[in-house]
């Protein structure tokens, strides 16, 4: 059985002041649940609901790796990866 991919994503407030990393095998259907308030915790307490930043990996376990790189990571460095794929801050949301 072939392993379903996996994202690796980065989402933001409206003042693009908070920042939240997750992993997911499906990135609309994981979105629109964070948009819609419908996951609890973080992403519902601050008000995440614009996708920023997203990358495509082949497993879902090379998905995780990335993520956990990427929350190693410090601020700036999460800042330099959306603005490299994403300067405006613009919802992805309907790109994806």
């Amino acid at each position: 059985m072939r392993e379903h991919g996996g994202y690796v994503y980065i989402m933001t407030n409206k003042t693009n002041t908070v920042l939240y990393t997750g992993v997911t095998s499906d990135l609309k259907k994981r979105i629109y649940e964070h948009k819609e308030g419908l996951v609890e915790g973080f992403t519902k307490k601050y008000n995440i609901k614009k996708l920023v930043y997203y990358e495509i990996a082949d497993t879902i376990e090379v998905a995780i790796e990335r993520e956990k790189q990427i929350k190693a990571g410090s601020r700036k460095k999460k800042i330099a990866l959306i603005e490299s794929m994403n300067p405006a801050y613009k919802d992805l949301y309907l790109e994806i």
